[in-house]
C-alpha cells in the first residue's frame, strides 16, 4: 500500500488550510497538482514569476541564491509538511530565491488565482495568513541580525543549535543532527567558506562541545553551546 498522504490529507498539514471548512478544502484539493522532482532539479528559480503555493510531501527543498560571482549561499530548508512561496502569491512580483530538490522531492502546487479567489471571497482568512508570513519574516530578519552582528564561531554554535531542534536524535553522545551536512552546505548556510566553518568547528570540538564524523555532527554540550551564543564579543 502507497505510504504518499492524499492530497487532502496533505493540505491539512498547513496551519491556514487546516482552519478552511471541508467543502473549501475539497476545491483547493481538485486544482492541486503534484510534481516530482529529481535531486538538484529547480522547483523554481530567482526571477521567475509566481505560479502558487508549494508544500512539500515527500523529500527536502532547499532555498538559497547564487551571487553573481558564482557564490552559493542556503537560506533554509523546508522539509516534508512544509509550505512555501507566499510571498509572491501576495505581491504578484518574481520569485526572490531558488527552490531546489535535495534529494528526491514530491510536491504538491495550489495555484496563485485559486488562492487569491478563495481570500477574496473570504478576506477573514488573510488574518492568519499574515501571521504564518510574521513568523517567516522574523526568522529571516534573525538570520540577518546574526550575520551582521555575531562572530562566525556563534553563527555556527547556533546554526549547529537551530538543526537540533529540527533534526536531532538522541544518541549515545549527545544529540546527532540527522541529516547529512557537509561542511560546504553548513558553510553555505552561514554565508562563510568551507575553511572557515571547518575551522570554527574544529574549536568546538577540541572544547568537547560537537563531535564531527563524516557529514554528521553530534552535540555533545549542548548547554555549552547555548551559553557561547549568548557570550558578549567585541
Amino acid at each position: 500500500m502507497s505510504q504518499t498522504p492524499s492530497i487532502r490529507e496533505s493540505l491539512e498539514t498547513n496551519l491556514w488550510f487546516a482552519q478552511l471548512p471541508s467543502d473549501v478544502l475539497d476545491k483547493l484539493a481538485r486544482c492541486a497538482q503534484r510534481r516530482r522532482l529529481k535531486d538538484g532539479e529547480l522547483l523554481y528559480a530567482r526571477g521567475d514569476q509566481p505560479t502558487g503555493l508549494f508544500g512539500v510531501v515527500k523529500g527536502r527543498v532547499r532555498i538559497g541564491a547564487t551571487s553573481i560571482d558564482g557564490k552559493a549561499l542556503t537560506a533554509t530548508f523546508f522539509e516534508a509538511g512544509d509550505w512555501l512561496g507566499e510571498i509572491s502569491i501576495f505581491d504578484g512580483l518574481p520569485r526572490l530565491s531558488d527552490a531546489e530538490a535535495s534529494g528526491e522531492l514530491e510536491v504538491l502546487m495550489i495555484p496563485r488565482q485559486a488562492i487569491l479567489d478563495l481570500l477574496k471571497q473570504q478576506p477573514e482568512l488573510y488574518a492568519p495568513f499574515v501571521q504564518i508570513l510574521c513568523g517567516k519574516l522574523r526568522q529571516a530578519m534573525e538570520g540577518l541580525s546574526d550575520l551582521m552582528l555575531l562572530p562566525l564561531s556563534q553563527r555556527v554554535a547556533k546554526r549547529l543549535l537551530t538543526l537540533a531542534n529540527d533534526y536531532g536524535q538522541p544518541h549515545a553522545e549527545g544529540v546527532l543532527i540527522d541529516m547529512h551536512l557537509p561542511q560546504d552546505e553548513l558553510g553555505r548556510m552561514l554565508g562563510a567558506s568551507r575553511q572557515s566553518v571547518s575551522k570554527e568547528l574544529k574549536a568546538l570540538e577540541k572544547r568537547g562541545w560537537v563531535k564531527l564524523a563524516y557529514g554528521r555532527i553530534i552535540l555533545s554540550d549542548r548547554q555549552a553551546l547555548e551559553s557561547h551564543v549568548e557570550e558578549p564579543f567585541g
